[in-house]
């Protein structure tokens, strides 16, 4: 125990005497929170809308009227023929082409349901696919607006409200923050542990400790815990940006969270070391660590849900550990899940970080040259 407690504090010391490492603990957590919170979004806003206003009616005016109401849509130009509106499109200063004809207005005097056009440029097939839902969303309240005659759904009493369970508010950053806390400690734990022992290495200070009679587990364990620590230091840095300036919620037991991120950090930590083992330069190390990150983080469900992925891809999940953190994590903050709904989860991270473990242990040899 002495044994692993020097080579611990052994560490600490060599990690505080780089003055940029506390910078970097520090100021990497607050600017992923504060950029990718922001940046990494797939709500669109701004769209840029065209009007073809054939109609020229009063009815037409208040749709219009709806859009430029909305804090998704800025209505840059309105024409009274369509060609003008395409030429915008094409250009690319437009997004959306709204088509009013000409009997919009009639259509409603006559208790008939107007119909209207949209054209999206869909060049970007994701924020196409928003952009036309907002614009339904509009057209859809512009709709209830309008005389009672004018109804596809008959009025037989029954009335409908919608409830959002665990983001009421339809936040995407409520969405999103769990994932990037995720992203955090994956990419500090895993680089500065991929760069560690390589780092020995390349100083020639790793002999030096091969000749002296610390056990491999001793090496390894002394290795690890101190960049543990300060992942879940991070961590908890970072929940607590989270919590005041993204006002996420925190429903469930924090206890657990720390305890999940706990096994979980034993995975990629031993994953860093196993890097540092088998690769000769930091160089080598960071191409590694930054390839299987990319590749464990864009298939995790950060950013696509999975279920959305094709069959190889939830395939590949089912031995990705980043999609098991980044599904606790949303699970414990967002729906305030215990320890009976995460015990599955819990069991294959527990069995993983033991894997993971062992081999880094048994991959790292104790030789001197």
């Amino acid at each position: 125990m002495r044994t692993l407690f020097y080579i611990i504090q052994k560490e600490f010391i060599q990690i505080f005497r780089d003055r940029l490492m506390p910078r970097i603990i520090i100021g990497v957590p607050l600017l992923q929170m504060l950029v990718l919170a922001y940046a990494a979004t797939f709500e669109v806003k701004d769209t840029r809308l065209v009007v073809a206003d054939l109609s020229l009616s009063e009815d037409s005016r208040q749709l219009i009227a709806h859009f430029e109401g909305s804090r998704f849509f800025k209505v840059v130009a309105v024409f009274p023929d369509y060609k003008e509106a395409e030429h915008l499109l094409l250009k690319g200063k437009a997004h959306q082409i709204l088509v009013i004809p000409a009997d919009f207005a009639g259509a409603s005097h006559r208790g008939e349901v107007p119909r209207v056009q949209i054209l999206t440029d869909a060049v970007d097939a994701l924020a196409a696919g928003v952009r036309t839902g907002y614009a339904l969303q509009v057209i859809e309240s512009f709709g209830k607006n309008i005389s009672p005659k004018v109804t596809s759904i008959p009025n037989d009493g029954l009335q409908f409200k919608e409830l959002f369970w665990y983001n009421p508010s339809l936040n995407y950053q409520t969405y999103m923050v769990p994932g990037i806390l995720a992203h955090l400690v994956t990419i500090l734990g895993m680089f500065l542990s991929a760069l560690n022992i390589v780092k020995e290495k390349e100083r020639g200070t790793i002999e030096q400790i091969n000749v002296t009679p610390v056990k491999k587990y001793q090496f390894i364990a002394g290795k690890l815990l101190p960049f543990w620590l300060l992942a879940l230091f991070d961590l908890a840095f970072g929940l607590l940006l989270a919590k005041f300036i993204f006002q996420l919620p925190m429903l469930g037991s924090i206890p657990l969270l720390f305890f999940t991120a706990s096994l979980y950090l034993v995975v990629v930590l031993s994953f860093g070391l196993i890097i540092s083992t088998l690769a000769e330069t930091q160089q080598q190390a960071m191409f590694i660590a930054w390839f299987f990150a990319i590749v464990f983080l864009m298939l995790s469900g950060l950013f696509t849900p999975i279920d959305s992925m094709p069959i190889w891809a939830k395939v590949f999940n089912y031995f990705n550990p980043v999609a098991y953190f980044i599904k606790a994590l949303r699970m414990i903050l967002l729906k305030g899940s215990g320890i009976k709904e995460l015990w599955s989860l819990l069991c294959i991270l527990a069995i993983y970080a033991i894997a993971s473990l062992s081999f880094a242990t048994r991959w790292y040899r104790k030789t001197s040259s």
